[in-house]
């Protein structure tokens, strides 16, 4: 394994445009890790619907930008008190959904210092009940990536003021406030610790060295950069990959099972499907727009949509919700 290093980058259209780089071109059995801070911003998850996870006015008053990563889950806000970790590796097939594996060295580092933290339902980390990071994975082509946030020192009341947390999502982990379970590292620390000791400590874990200098780099080229931000160019700084067109629906159809929330909106004329989207912070290996095309033009009854849906897979694209879950969700 070995660490890249992005050079104090603090853009999220570059930061990501990076980690994707990093997936789709470097070794098929190599692992790497990366980091980056980026400036306040929301980065919002693969199949969610933009406008509704963030506050707009307070997005847009604060200048805060509002990014798509490719992975699954919910959306996450980041800023410069906010470390992203990215272990971006070979998909072995006993990798994806295995948060433990990759959040592990993390739980180290932080226990050895006396935090004591640990992973939680399904892909947070939390310290006394209080989240400080969110995880997600993204696989393709035989590589994947898990990354996720530790906050260290966030300006928690820009977290809670600029996203929209949906009710089912808050009674599903039976609190009345987000405030109060979220939780900045910080505050469990004896002694204060910059971002840059952070950082050292995490790695210093995740290589087992006691001298950062020991940690095995690689170095990003004058090309790979050039890649990188034509990558940046052409996906993370479009407002069709942030945003995109959001048609209206006549019908929706939401539930938070145990592996993610599901949101579907069809639009129904004259008993037929006419348009259908698939919101959510399910992990899923799949693109969701298969099932979203397969399903219009199918009259909305149970019958024909069983019958359309009979050679899905439905659990590849929504990660662990069965097909008997999801057709019973839209009825």
């Amino acid at each position: 394994m070995k660490f890249i290093d992005n050079k104090g980058i603090t853009d999220p259209y570059i930061n990501l445009a990076l980690e994707e780089y990093v997936l789709k071109n470097f070794g098929q059995e190599d692992t790497y890790l990366l980091f980056y801070i980026n400036k306040p911003s929301i980065i919002i998850g693969k199949n969610q619907n933009s406008i509704e996870e963030i506050n707009t006015e307070y997005v847009e008053k604060n200048n805060i930008k509002v990014v798509r990563r490719l992975s699954g889950g919910g959306a996450v806000y980041h800023d410069e008190g906010n470390l992203n970790f990215s272990f971006i590796t070979k998909d072995d097939g006993n990798s994806f959904h295995n948060f433990a594996k990759f959040t592990e060295p993390v739980i180290r580092a932080l226990n050895d210092i006396g935090v004591p933290a640990k992973l939680e339902g399904r892909n947070d980390l939390v310290i006394e009940g209080r989240k400080f990071s969110g995880n997600a994975q993204f696989s393709t082509k035989g590589r994947m990536f898990s990354h996720g946030t530790l906050m260290l020192d966030s300006e928690i009341e820009h977290v809670v003021a600029a996203l929209n947390v949906k009710k089912e999502k808050i009674e599903s982990k039976g609190i009345k406030s987000i405030r109060s379970r979220v939780a900045n590292i910080a505050e469990y620390l004896e002694e204060e610790m910059s971002m840059e000791e952070f950082k050292n400590l995490i790695l210093r874990s995740v290589f087992n060295v006691t001298d950062i200098a020991d940690v095995p780099k690689y170095e990003l080229t004058d090309e790979d950069w050039e890649n990188v931000y034509e990558i940046s160019r052409n996906r993370y700084q479009k407002w069709e990959w942030n945003f995109g067109k959001s048609p209206a629906y006549n019908k929706k159809a939401s539930h938070k099972f145990p592996s993610g929330l599901l949101d579907v909106r069809l639009d129904v004329k004259k008993g037929i499907i006419e348009n259908c989207k698939i919101y959510g912070d399910f992990f899923g290996l799949g693109e969701v727009e298969d099932i979203e095309k397969i399903l219009v033009g199918v009259r909305h009854e149970r019958a024909a949509v069983e019958k359309a849906l009979q050679d899905v897979d439905i659990p590849h694209y929504l990660g662990r919700i069965t097909k008997e879950e999801f057709i019973n969700l839209i009825y």
